[in-house]
């Protein structure tokens, strides 16, 4: 029953913006901590930036600076805005929750997102 629905994604220029949007829905208990994910053509997923129920928010050194992740709790969703795009920054953005939910009648302690494109070109 739970999901998560990224949307936002899309394709721009160099030096461009996006917001970066993710809601989560259905049997949810409780959610700790919500995060971005990425990835990039031939390469591993990776962390982009997470966020606790308290607002902490922790974002890796490729994208400080110009990323920033912030969520409404009252919503259950999780943001991404990203500025000064560069090509590198081109994958699909997975959202992730991590906290308890249902799914099918049996607990899960995590829950991903089917991901969204971002594509940053001349």
């Amino acid at each position: 029953q739970v999901q998560l629905v990224e949307s936002g994604g899309g394709s721009v220029q160099p030096g461009g913006s996006l917001r970066l949007s993710c809601a989560a829905s259905g049997s949810i208990i409780s959610i700790n901590v919500m995060g971005w994910y990425r990835q990039a053509p031939g390469k591993q997923r990776e962390l982009v930036a997470h966020i606790t129920s308290g607002g902490n928010t922790n974002v890796v050194d490729s994208v400080l600076g110009r990323f920033t992740i912030s969520r409404d709790n009252a919503k259950n969703t999780v943001y991404l805005q990203m500025n000064s795009l560069k090509p590198e920054d081109t994958a699909v953005y997975y959202c992730k929750a991590d906290g308890l939910f249902e799914n099918a009648g049996r607990r899960r302690f995590e829950v991903w997102g089917q991901g969204t494109l971002v594509t940053v070109s001349s």
